[in-house]
Formats: structure tokens, sequence, C-alpha cells
């Protein structure tokens, strides 16, 4: 895995704003307007909008836009399960050897992760940031906290790679590999590697925010099942797991001895967070109308009634994740 020098300060590059990216062509509704990259489905047919953390070329576009990242920010910390932090901390203090902690985020983006969980665990902390984008690499890098819950230091370095080559050996002296909405799209085969990875190493994961395909809006709409079986097929294209993942997550963890934690991590979605809701409800009925375009056209009755009804205050919106905590037996003689 190769390693990406990340400068600590400096301007950060100017991207587009959410009308500037590209909108997406294949499908979706007309008022859909622009779909920010992360959002929606990818503006090719066949591309994977997937963080992977492989090499990227110059022209590569991104597959998540800053803009995007900071929407989310917020609920996904809400959202996150606290509850699995006591069982984390409890296996983190018994580690063998551990001076201080060295973690691993996988397709970290703006670094939210760090941000959520470095304030919550105490002692030293290094955290290891990998991501596709240098620009998500830079920002997350200038952006990340400084000190660790009881004041002790967090340092960070970047690196970019591919999780498909993920090897114990590349996690060797790591204390705990996390991410955040990355199982989804990720096939089995990239799971299993995950996995034997971190199980190889001996080290935790916590794998956060993972889709669970079930969605729920008030005030309903008789369309919602329907966009929302469509949104699921979606998320399969190209050999993915989307809302299967978890379970698959779970399964590749067990068998490979550790024992693993699921905690439901919803996003609750109200008035306050109407910018965020607008720009999901865009991607989740683009995504549908692309997988199923016989939905065209009663998907953009649906979109214009539910933006109109978000930009009331009147929407409401239950987006269904799970939390992993897989707790692996750890290497050097620790029970």
């Amino acid at each position: 895995m190769r390693k990406t020098a990340t400068k600590q300060s400096g301007k950060i590059p100017a991207q587009p704003g959410p009308r500037e990216v590209a909108s997406v062509k294949h499908g979706v509704p007309s008022d859909a307007e622009s779909v920010i990259p992360g959002a929606g489905p990818s503006t090719h047919p066949g591309e994977r909008p997937t963080v992977r953390l492989r090499d990227a070329g110059p022209d590569d576009a991104p597959r998540y836009a800053p803009e995007w990242l900071e929407l989310r920010e917020g609920p996904d910390a809400a959202a996150r399960a606290g509850d699995l932090i006591d069982p984390l901390r409890i296996r983190l203090a018994n580690l063998p050897g551990k001076a201080g902690l060295v973690i691993h985020d996988l397709g970290c983006g703006t670094g939210s992760m760090g941000r959520w969980l470095a304030p919550r665990l105490d002692g030293p902390q290094h955290w290891i940031l990998h991501d596709r984008d240098p620009y998500l690499l830079h920002f997350a890098a200038v952006a990340s906290p400084r000190s660790a819950a009881d004041g002790s230091r967090v340092t960070v370095e970047t690196r970019r790679g591919d999780v498909g080559l993920l090897t114990p050996d590349a996690l060797a002296g790591a204390s705990l590999v996390t991410a955040s909405a990355l199982l989804d799209v990720l096939t089995r085969e990239e799971i299993g590697t995950l996995a034997t990875a971190c199980t190889g190493a001996g080290c935790p994961a916590l794998l956060t925010l993972s889709v669970a395909g079930r969605v729920e809006l008030t005030p309903s709409d008789p369309l919602d099942d329907e966009i929302a079986d469509a949104f699921n097929a979606h998320q399969r294209r190209g050999g993915l797991l989307g809302p299967d993942a978890v379970t698959v997550a779970c399964e590749a963890f067990s068998e490979r001895g550790a024992t693993v934690r699921l905690h439901p991590s919803a996003w609750r979605l109200g008035p306050a967070e109407s910018a965020l809701t607008a720009q999901w409800l865009r991607g989740w009925v683009g995504a549908a109308v692309e997988e199923r375009p016989e939905l065209k056209e009663p998907a953009e009755r649906y979109l214009r009634d539910r933006l109109e009804a978000c930009r009331a205050g009147e929407l409401k919106v239950v987006v269904h994740h799970s939390d992993l905590l897989a707790l692996s037996r750890p290497t050097g003689g620790a029970s």
C-alpha cells in the first residue's frame, strides 16, 4: 500500500459546489437537478460508485464530494452506535504491547470517523487514513482531531491503496480498523479479504453505517416500497452487496474466529436536516429509476411531492443502517 505525503497546512484546492457537479443523466427525474457525488448513482453507466481504496488517475472523478460528506457528518455522528464503544475500549485496553493506539480508517473521506471516535478513546493515537481521493485525504489530515479523550496526542498519516490487496502484513501493529458506509459498496470477496486481514492481524474492526435496505418516510406514500426495492436492487449491481453486506460481514468475521456485535444506527432526518434529506431523496429516487426505467413517470411526481414536503418541514425520514464491531482474537497471547 503506497503512502502519500500530506501537507498539514495551506489552502485546500477549490472543489465544485453542489450545483456545479455533474447531474445524473440516466433516468433520474427532472426534479433531481444535480446530485452531489455520493448521494446518487454514477454519471457513467456501469461505473462503480464506490470508495475504492485503489490508486486513481488524474482525470478520475471523485465518487464522493466534500459537500455530500459535510451534509451527512452530523447525522452520521448522531446515528453511530455509542453502545459499541465500551466493549471496544475494553478490548483495546487488553491488547498486548501497546504504548498507543494505531488505527487504520478505510475510505476515510473527509475524516469524520476520526473526529467522532478519537475524542472517545483514551491514550495516544496514530490514525492511518486510507482513501482513493488525494483531495479528501488532504482535507481529512488537516481537519483531524489533535487530542484524545484524556488529552493525549493524536497524529495522522495518509495512504492510498486497494482494499482488495489488504493483508494482515499491511495491518501489522494495528490496534483497530474503522470504516463508515463502506461495507455495502464492497463485494463478498472484498469483505472476505477485509475480514482475513483484520483477524490475521488480531485487531478489532468497527464498521459503521452500512445500509440495511429499510427506509421509513412520514407521511407515507404508496410508491415508497417500490422505490426502496428498486434502490436496493441498484445497490447490488456488479456483485456489490448493498443491504446484504452486514450479514455477509458477520459471517466472514465469525468464520475467522471473531466475536461480532451488531447495533442499529439509523439516520433520523427531520426539518433540521432538510438539505441532507433533499440530496438523499434525489439520489435515492435517481438510483431507483436508473434500475427500473419504467418508474420514471410516477417517480417524477413522487420526487416533486417529497421535495415539496421536505421544503415545508413536513417530511420525516428514517434510513436504517447497522454498525458492526468485530473483536478478533488478539495475537501475541492476550485473551
